[in-house]
């Protein structure tokens, strides 16, 4: 595969869509990301499969066939050992189809309401997956582990961050700077990774 132009990022997502755009200008890769929003509408797939590199698929399969460039696709989750690696593949939408990411907080501080520190362990997951419109397809995985705070704190990032503590830290994932949480979350760790191997085909 040669360096494309222009690659469409899977997602209506803006903060994805600004984190991918910020790590290439980092890595000095010069890759123009469109978003959905920067192209006609089509259907979307529906997220049916089991796991995070199965639904990802299923995004950027859909947008490359679509769009006809090369396509990217995450998908990431919370898994919390106490839940039995629950949310998963459903954090998104673990308060209902109409929830938003207060409802999810509330839930997730509920169900784990009287749950000393100790049993409260978790991880971030995050799979990406490029699919090429000639079939070809790579992923990447990224993980952060941690542990879900009694309380939200901070105001930055998105989803489950602000009950998020990384493994290390005592601060939420809602309190890092976007260039701190790049370093060591999920997803920062996969789209550096997504980034190196474009960077390769640029040398």
């Amino acid at each position: 595969m040669r360096l494309p132009e222009r690659i469409v990022l899977a997602t209506n997502n803006p903060k994805k869509l600004a984190e991918l755009r910020r790590m290439l200008e980092a890595g000095g890769v010069g890759v123009e990301v469109l978003g959905l929003s920067d192209l006609p509408r089509y259907p979307e797939p529906a997220e049916t499969e089991r796991t995070f590199e199965g639904n990802a698929f299923l995004k950027a399969t859909a947008a490359a066939a679509e769009t006809g460039l090369v396509a990217v696709a995450d998908d990431s989750g919370l898994e919390v050992a106490e839940l039995n690696g629950m949310p998963g593949v459903r954090s998104a939408r673990w308060a209902g189809p109409a929830c938003d990411d207060e409802d999810n907080n509330a839930l997730l501080l509920a169900q784990l309401d009287g749950v000393p520190a100790e049993r409260r362990t978790a991880r971030f997951v995050c799979a990406l997956a490029m699919v090429t419109p000639d079939g070809e397809r790579r992923v990447w995985h990224g993980r952060m582990p941690g542990r879900i705070a009694e309380a939200p704190t901070g105001d930055g990032g998105f989803g489950y961050d602000p009950l998020f503590l990384p493994a290390g830290l005592d601060v939420s994932s809602a309190e890092l700077t976007p260039a701190e949480k790049d370093s060591i979350s999920h997803r920062g760790i996969a789209v550096s990774a997504f980034v190196s191997y474009l960077a390769e085909l640029e040398s």
